[in-house]
């Protein structure tokens, strides 16, 4: 599902207000560039699961077009994901914005989409809007997957502020 509703029921992202409002005040410091970072706390990779963010670890974007596409170093992704390992965390998900797009996954956020199960939550400046989704594999067995040579696919899941 990538029509932007939000499901009544399925996964779900809790994050707390503190958490959201320092991602939105950094996508709004960041922009015109996409603001990045990863999720720490504990994962849920049930269908229906509740993951739940305790920490955010911003990352510098390094794409080679920060304005539209975003990239984490891969050296600086493992410092942090060793960090969330010393802190008995696990990850979560990752976040990024769009300054001037909407609050769900563009294509190329579905090309570069890697860590299956895992929450990306998109922030959107022009309208202010968060969006929050799983990458799913295509190999569910299921009638949801996108298109024949996919890999996976973006399913929408509730985003609930704590």
């Amino acid at each position: 599902m990538t029509d932007g509703s939000v499901p009544e029921s399925g996964p779900a992202l809790v994050v707390p207000a503190e958490i959201r409002d320092r991602i939105l005040e950094r996508a709004r410091e960041g922009q015109p560039e996409e603001i990045c970072g990863i999720f720490g706390g504990e994962y849920d990779s049930a269908p229906d699961g509740r993951s739940r963010v305790r920490s955010q670890y911003p990352a510098e974007n390094v794409a080679e077009t920060p304005r539209t596409r975003y990239r984490i170093d891969p050296e600086a992704q493992l410092e942090i994901f060793e960090r969330l390992e010393d802190r008995g965390e696990e990850i979560v998900g990752f976040y990024h914005s769009h300054p001037r797009g909407p609050p769900r996954p563009s294509e190329t956020d579905a090309a570069q989409a890697t860590w299956p199960d895992r929450s990306y939550l998109i922030v959107s400046l022009e309208p202010l809007e968060i969006g929050s989704w799983r990458w799913r594999e295509c190999d569910t067995g299921d009638d949801t997957a996108s298109k024949p040579g996919e890999e996976g696919r973006f399913e929408r899941e509730r985003l609930v502020v704590d």
